[in-house]
């Protein structure tokens, strides 16, 4: 029975984590105090995502870490937090949670998809030399 009940332990504890029933999600104005100037590193749990720079009348830039950045803008959708761009105009919706000092967001257009950690949180704004630099 022990290695039963400990069994099931193992398996349930990264499911526990992943559900956390007990996660209110940051109101838009929340988290717009907790992103306004800053730039955001997130990962996913197959390595690094991107970063996000936020900016003043909820304008962001974000970028794959790949050099290349797009604009774009946020806006609240009740509790969720919706993000356009310039390239992609649908929108991008997310809930976010503060997990003790950290952002975790969960992207609600398909909440089983994608859910992304904060990695790095600076002040500084994101690089975007943009493609093909030099050639």
């Amino acid at each position: 029975m022990r290695n039963l009940l400990s069994a099931f332990l193992l398996l349930a504890a990264p499911l526990a984590a992943h559900a956390a029933p007990d996660d209110v999600p940051l109101t838009p104005g929340q988290f717009e105090a907790y992103v306004m100037g800053q730039t955001l590193t997130y990962s996913a749990a197959s390595g690094p995502y991107g970063a996000e720079e936020y900016l003043h009348d909820h304008r962001v830039r974000w970028s794959y870490l790949d050099g290349t950045c797009q604009d774009g803008r946020w806006y609240a959708a009740g509790d969720e937090i919706c993000f356009v761009y310039e390239l992609i105009p649908d929108p991008q919706c997310w809930r976010f949670y503060l997990r003790g000092e950290r952002l975790m967001a969960r992207f609600e257009n398909d909440p089983g998809a994608t859910e992304l950690y904060e990695t790095s949180h600076r002040s500084e704004p994101l690089i975007c030399p943009g493609p093909r630099v030099g050639t």
